[in-house]
C-alpha cells in the first residue's frame, strides 16, 4: 500500500478547519478521505471505515473531549496526527500516552498537512517495529529462562550434567519437531506434578 492509498480518517467539529485539511490532503494526492464532524459514536465510524490514519482537529480542546479522544487512540492501533489550538503538558504528555504520533500545537494550514501525515506514518510504524523487537526480546529472555529451569530439573533428577542436560531437551526438541522452549515448558509443568 502506498501512502497515497491510505484511507484517512478526519475528525474535526469546525468545518472550516476540516476543509484546511481536506484541501491539503487532496493536493497532496490522497483521494480516500472521509470528514466527521462529529465525536460522538467515532468508534463506530472508525470500526466500520477502518482507516489507515486518523486525523484530529480540536480548535479549543476541553479536557472531557480529550480523555474521550485519548480513550478512543489508546484502542486504535492506528498512526494519529492531532492539531489543536493551544496545549499545556499535561495534554501533550496525555496524547503521547495514548498512542498519538503527530501532536501539533497551533499549526492548521494546509500545506503541512502532508508532511505531518507522513511523518504521523513514519513514527507511528518506528514505534510499532519497538514495541515488536521489544516483544520478541522479552519472549526470548522467558524462552531461555524456562531452558534454565528445565536444565536444572533435570540435572538434579537424572543427575546429569549442564552440557548433558542441555543436549537432552535440544535431542528431545529435535525428536519431536519442537522448540526447546516447549519441551523445557513440558520438563517444568511435569516436575511440578511429580514434586
Amino acid at each position: 500500500m502506498t501512502h497515497l492509498d491510505l484511507t484517512i480518517l478526519v475528525i474535526d467539529e469546525n468545518a472550516i478547519r476540516a476543509s484546511i485539511i481536506e484541501e491539503g490532503l487532496r493536493e497532496a494526492g490522497h483521494t480516500r478521505v472521509t470528514v466527521v464532524h462529529e465525536v460522538n459514536g467515532i468508534a463506530r465510524i472508525i470500526e466500520t471505515l477502518m482507516p489507515d490514519v486518523i486525523i484530529i482537529d480540536i480548535e479549543n480542546p476541553n479536557r472531557d473531549m480529550m480523555e474521550h479522544l485519548f480513550q478512543l487512540t489508546r484502542t486504535v492501533s492506528r498512526p494519529i496526527a492531532m492539531f489543536v489550538d493551544r496545549s499545556d503538558t499535561a495534554s501533550i504528555e496525555a496524547a503521547v500516552d495514548a498512542g498519538v504520533s503527530a501532536y501539533i500545537v497551533d499549526g492548521l494550514k494546509k500545506e503541512r498537512v502532508k508532511p505531518i501525515l507522513d511523518m504521523a506514518v513514519s513514527r507511528f510504524n518506528a514505534f510499532n517495529r519497538l514495541r515488536r523487537e521489544l516483544a520478541d526480546a522479552r519472549s526470548a529472555l522467558e524462552e531461555r529462562k524456562l531452558v534454565e529451569r528445565a536444565k536444572g530439573i533435570l540435572m538434579k533428577m537424572r543427575g546429569l550434567s549442564e552440557e548433558e542436560a542441555f543436549a537432552l531437551l535440544r535431542q528431545t526438541a529435535m525428536n519431536e519437531k519442537k522448540k526447546m522452549s516447549e519441551i523445557a515448558q513440558s520438563v517444568v509443568t511435569a516436575a511440578g506434578l511429580l514434586m
